[in-house]
């Protein structure tokens, strides 16, 4: 599936992998296997943004994938959020879709939000809430119109 695809039809907490489709090295190859994971990986999709201008600059749409966070004893000290642009030559593969209930925490209202948690139900949603600093948070359940829009269209996980 091309970029602008997961753009269009992937929603907002999906987990997408993505390849530039050469074989994975042998573990051996540890610089080598290194690179290629660089270049091949997944993520949850966090946020899309559509064409904006800045100054004199236009920039296309675009989306965000979180592949991870790096840190220690509950803290994390760094996130790994890639961005794509709609030209993006890798491909793309949505694996997992947002299920019925769960809660997208947001940090924002508007369509510059960004996607901060991914919780199982509103209570869990609300209780990572009293311990992380989003004042200006926004809870947004999966419902079933959204997940029957992707069974109609024939948007499964695979």
């Amino acid at each position: 599936m091309s970029a602008s695809l997961i753009y269009d039809l992937a929603p907002i907490g999906s987990i997408v992998v993505w390849s530039d489709g050469t074989p994975r090295p042998p573990e051996r190859h540890r610089k080598k296997l290194a690179a290629w994971g660089n270049r091949n990986s997944k993520g949850r999709l966090i946020r899309k943004q559509g064409k904006r201008g800045i100054g004199n600059a236009n920039l296309s749409p675009d989306f965000t994938l979180h592949e991870g966070d790096f840190g220690g004893n509950g803290v994390i000290t760094i996130r790994i959020h890639r961005t794509f642009s709609l030209a993006s030559s890798p491909t793309f593969k949505v694996i997992e879709r947002p299920q019925l209930g769960h809660i997208r925490v947001f940090d924002r209202a508007g369509d510059n939000a960004e996607l901060v948690h991914f919780a199982a139900h509103r209570e869990a949603a609300e209780e990572w809430l009293t311990r992380h600093g989003y004042p200006n948070a926004v809870l947004e359940e999966v419902t079933a119109d959204e997940v029957a829009a992707d069974h109609v269209e024939g948007r499964g996980a695979a």
